[in-house]
């Protein structure tokens, strides 16, 4: 994974501006492509179909139950907009937990023991967590956890281990799991699972890698039922995990039969395209469930065509 380093605070300081227009000053943003876009800054409320501006968006997170924030992983101003909402949520005092996709089951006593009075700077809190910088660049999630753990706030390992992974790779799918999406969106599942893979994974692998998808979302739903208690959980995931039609929402609503739907929020943080300044065409939605409830556009990192370059391998 690319390694970019991020100095949060000052992306901070030059993300505080309204983005209810396009911003007129590229170096807002640290990611350089497509700065010029039309959906550059604008928050798209897919519901109404209607953009609106940041603070309206701010007050709208504040009264849900389940705040999923999304990311394109190697953006960083996914994680710089990411950082702001948190901490907007965490000021108001209504956060119970806060769950990270990026940490596994494994780490979660570590978790249970987390404390600034012992680790106090991000260099403490990485080392202490173990930490897989080689996956998860930590210049993006360590100021996540550091707000989170000066709020007091729980927090928990939303994803599955490597063992549990390989465990859940040659058993049959789990009783609550199966089910929970239907034969439509298991088909749509499927597919994507092929496309994400560049059409390179052999047919026989979709059953197994279509049940390592759904313990992944099962397991961040999970992370954030157990605790239940609070005003608000949130979760920070991989924007297709925080799908309405097909990721961890179905998970929470299949656990709570009582929890409305509008208590879950989706926001997708999402990289622009310069092939269209159409919203709706980013909703990447295969029924009439939208993916997102709100999708906050930024400049792309890269136009780099991944699946070309894994062929060239």
């Amino acid at each position: 994974m690319e390694q970019i380093k991020v100095i949060f605070s000052l992306a901070l300081v030059l993300l505080t501006g309204c983005a209810a227009t396009q911003p007129n000053q590229t170096q807002q943003w640290q990611s350089q492509l497509y700065t010029g876009h039309a959906l550059v800054g604008m928050i798209w409320d897919s519901q109404a179909d209607s953009y609106i501006p940041a603070d309206e968006f701010f007050a709208r997170i504040e009264g849900v139950s389940y705040l999923l924030l999304g990311e394109k992983h190697d953006n960083p101003d996914h994680h710089a907009l990411q950082l702001r909402s948190l901490e907007h949520v965490l000021q108001a005092g209504n956060v119970s937990a806060v769950s990270f996709e990026m940490m596994s089951s494994e780490q979660q006593p570590l978790l249970q023991e987390l404390s600034l009075s012992r680790q106090s700077s991000l260099e403490q809190i990485n080392a202490y967590l173990q930490w897989d910088n080689d996956g998860w660049n930590w210049d993006y999630y360590g100021p996540l956890l550091q707000s989170a753990m000066q709020a007091g706030t729980v927090i928990n390992a939303a994803n599955i281990s490597n063992e549990e992974m390989m465990q859940v790779y040659g058993a049959p799918t789990p009783a609550e799991i199966a089910g929970v999406l239907d034969d439509e969106t298991m088909v749509a599942l499927e597919k994507d699972i092929d496309e994400s893979h560049c059409g390179m994974l052999p047919e026989s692998q979709f059953p197994a890698m279509v049940r390592v998808q759904q313990a992944r979302d099962y397991a961040m739903a999970d992370s954030l039922v157990s605790n239940a208690g609070g005003q608000l959980q949130v979760l920070i995931a991989g924007n297709y995990h925080i799908r309405r039609d097909l990721g961890v929402p179905n998970y929470l609503l299949n656990r709570q039969s009582s929890l409305a739907e509008s208590q879950i929020v989706s926001v997708a943080f999402m990289e622009v395209d310069g092939a269209s300044d159409d919203p709706s065409d980013y909703l990447q939605q295969f029924g009439s469930v939208k993916a997102y409830d709100y999708i906050w556009f930024t400049p792309a990192v890269s136009d780099e065509d991944y699946c070309a370059s894994m062929r060239q391998q």
